[in-house]
């Protein structure tokens, strides 16, 4: 399986959860029914792999409300936001 992304929108409704849980599925994670956190821009998520709730350690990945998570090779990250040039022109006035 190549490389897969899911933005997790701020302000995320039960539709955003049941499309995050359906793209989980296929890459063998899940959402961890345990952790919920709610904020001002929306709610974050804790997601793990499948069966990783019966496992001592803690192999998930928390989802921050405007994130965009990526798949690729059996590992789930957050995807690195596009870095954007800052532009500090300055306007010129000549007189007259």
């Amino acid at each position: 399986m190549g490389r897969s992304t899911f933005e997790w929108p701020r302000g995320a409704e039960a539709r955003d959860t049941a499309a995050l849980e359906l793209w989980l599925a296929v890459h063998g994670w899940e959402v961890d029914p345990t952790v919920f956190m709610a904020g001002g821009l929306g709610p974050a998520v804790q997601v793990q792999p499948i069966g990783a709730a019966d496992e001592d350690e803690e192999p998930g990945l928390l989802i921050l409300p405007g994130e965009t998570v990526e798949y690729a090779q059996d590992r789930m990250r957050i995807a690195p936001r596009p870095t954007v040039a800052a532009c500090c022109g300055t306007e010129q006035h000549r007189a007259s």
